[in-house]
């Protein structure tokens, strides 16, 4: 499922615990994430090589974190660029926080900030 069809389906608007229950429910029933998304491989399409799997990623902020604001880009100290895709804004203070970033259902990823008990889906751009 690409990213548009997601927010297509309005699963853009579930909450971290919704989207959680609904990828555990899934998987429950069998269900697994498409080998390909808008005819290429989903894992390519992530930033992953073909066959690899999504795996968590660790980092910290690379500098301040001053929250969110719409289309934010987010950058870690292991050099990776991650990108707001959901709505709404988080206005908070933070230096260098840490950061885990968690591969969902349908190639959404969520991202949660240490120090703000906060998270966000947000889409690796570099």
């Amino acid at each position: 499922m690409s990213q548009g069809d997601f927010s297509a389906a309005g699963l853009d608007k579930l909450s971290p615990e919704e989207l959680k229950f609904l990828n555990d429910w899934l998987r429950r029933q069998g269900a697994s994430i498409p080998e390909t998304v808008v005819g290429r491989p989903a894992a390519s399409r992530y930033f992953y090589p073909e066959g690899t799997q999504r795996e968590a990623v660790t980092s910290r902020i690379a500098g301040d974190f001053t929250g969110w604001r719409g289309n934010t880009v987010f950058k870690l100290e292991n050099g990776q660029e991650w990108q707001q895709v959901q709505t709404g804004l988080n206005d908070i203070s933070l230096s260098s926080p840490a950061v885990k970033i968690q591969p969902m259902m349908f190639g959404s990823w969520l991202m949660e900030v240490e120090g703000c008990d906060c998270r966000l889906r947000v889409r690796r751009i570099r």
